[in-house]
């Protein structure tokens, strides 16, 4: 993200895959590992599972029942299961050794056990497509997805996009009901929400609050892109990647997070913006990936004491405190100790409002970027540029993985960089997980290590790591390696990767 944000961490828990099968928790959605296959819970009726009066409208009666919205939104709502690989803790005892210990019955570790997630998502097409969180199958090598009317098909994961926390699965079906959607923009706080998914697997289920707050941000995920509507429906594990719809039935966000100090629904969910997913599902369906722009600055918040002394006629706007060389920024002559207020006549509030505004437009586009500059207000056209972010799969492959390589990487955010002591400006790959038997342990890769080039390019995403090791050639790949605070070349045999 080229639009860096200092962050305050806060408890926040995504709500992807219930764990329902053994009761874990854990950061990505909730996954339970088991080394065979559990029997799953049945669909069941949509349970109303919070009763309450709603408040009277302006009209003369109060409204009663939302009986007629349940039912047009939930037969566009499904429930998705979930697979992959579970990490195996090696004993450091050669196979042959624990047989000689435990007979046949040793526990063999090239015998790689499961784990199993649940879900939610949103039909957005009658052909087949289904919109949920980039969590809910992050890393899933099978993906199953059941229908309210019992049908049940298997998922293609046709685009994921982690700074947003959306994926795109799509299935071969067809004259599918889908959830409409609403316009996010004009959601007022006080609205009436309904939450649709299938919280802990107990089968498709509507909560009933009040849309509590907009524009909210969390601490969970790499804090790309959030633009969160807050909620008091009652969300729980298991109704990431759900509806969060209108009064009236039509879709206003995507149920994805929830802030809780002990895992369990306490009053304060957050879903994302239907237009902000609209815009990420059309590229990801038309493209797999997502183009954002960039502008090419790290700014903060505008306090009190900070408008004061900047001259300021109020507390809003982003603080330019970073200009980074040879950016759009730079080259139109933005500084630091601006004050950006706007962009393209949109008002800039804050950090969060800055980032969202510039990575929603066309990457090559020129936007007007209003500052505050010595007391006075200037507006600077910038030629935005593209910011090189992961990009997702639409090969089999999961993704973030590398194939025979043997390696699972993510994009270098500046919060990961910044915590390796990088500067936060260092590009890359970094490594999460290493196969021992794959091509890239044998040339001495290890977990935590940033790759930063192939062969003299640089890499930012699982693709882009792919295709440069999959380029025909006599001679190995040549990787350019950061571990710590010193860099190293390590080849790699294209014939194994």
């Amino acid at each position: 993200m080229s639009v860096n944000v200092p962050r305050t961490g806060r408890s926040a828990r995504t709500v992807a895959a219930a764990a329902l099968v053994a009761g874990s928790l854990g950061f990505a959605g909730w996954w339970a590992a088991s080394a065979r296959a559990e029997s799953p819970v049945p669909a069941a009726p949509v349970v109303a599972a919070q009763s309450q009066p709603a408040a009277a409208p302006a009209g003369r009666y109060a409204v009663t029942s939302y009986a007629d919205a349940v039912a047009r939104v939930a037969p566009g709502v499904v429930t998705v299961r979930v697979e992959k690989k579970a990490g195996v803790e090696p004993t450091g005892m050669p196979d042959d050794l624990l047989r000689r210990f435990f007979g046949q019955d040793a526990p063999s570790q090239d015998r790689q056990p499961r784990e199993h997630g649940l879900g939610s998502g949103v039909i957005v097409s009658s052909d087949g497509h289904v919109l949920t969180n980039a969590h809910v199958v992050d890393g899933a090598d099978k993906v199953r997805v059941l229908l309210h009317d019992g049908r049940e098909f298997d998922g293609k994961v046709i685009g994921v996009d982690k700074a947003s926390d959306l994926a795109v699965l799509d299935i071969k079906a067809t004259s599918l009901p889908i959830v409409p959607l609403a316009d996010s923009n004009k959601a007022r706080v006080g609205d009436v929400v309904l939450a649709v998914g299938n919280p802990l697997g107990v089968g498709e289920t509507v909560t009933m609050g009040i849309l509590s707050a907009k524009g909210r941000t969390t601490s969970v995920g790499d804090g790309s892109y959030e633009d969160f509507l807050q909620t008091d429906a009652p969300i729980n594990r298991g109704n990431s990647g759900g509806a969060l719809v209108t009064a009236s039935g039509e879709l206003v966000g995507i149920t994805s997070q929830i802030l809780t100090p002990s895992g369990g629904n306490i009053g304060i969910g957050f879903a994302i913006p239907s237009n902000m997913a609209k815009s990420v599902m059309d590229q990801l369906i038309s493209t797999g990936h997502v183009r954002r722009a960039m502008l090419g600055v790290t700014v903060q918040p505008v306090t009190g004491d900070l408008a004061q002394s900047l001259q300021l006629p109020d507390v809003h706007g982003a603080l330019v405190n970073d200009v980074k060389a040879e950016s759009p920024a730079a080259r139109a002559g933005l500084k630091a100790g601006d004050v950006i207020t706007a962009v393209n006549g949109s008002q800039v509030q804050g950090s969060n409002e800055l980032r969202n505004l510039v990575s929603s437009l066309t990457p090559g586009s020129t936007a007007t970027v209003t500052v505050v500059r010595d007391g006075k207000t200037q507006q600077i056209p910038v030629k935005l540029a593209e910011m090189a972010a992961e990009r997702a799969s639409r090969d089999g492959a999961a993704p973030g993985e590398s194939g025979a390589l043997g390696i699972k990487v993510e994009p270098l955010t500046p919060r990961v960089a910044e915590r390796l002591e990088l500067p936060r400006s260092t590009e890359g790959l970094i490594v999460d997980e290493v196969d021992p038997d794959g091509a890239a342990a044998a040339a001495g890769i290890e977990a935590g290590d940033v790759i930063r080039q192939v062969d003299g390019k640089a890499v930012v995403s699982a693709s882009d790591l792919r295709a440069a090791v999959q380029v025909r050639s006599d001679r190995p790949a040549l990787l350019l390696v950061q571990r710590g605070d010193r860099s190293f070349f390590a080849a790699i045999d294209r014939s194994r990767g």
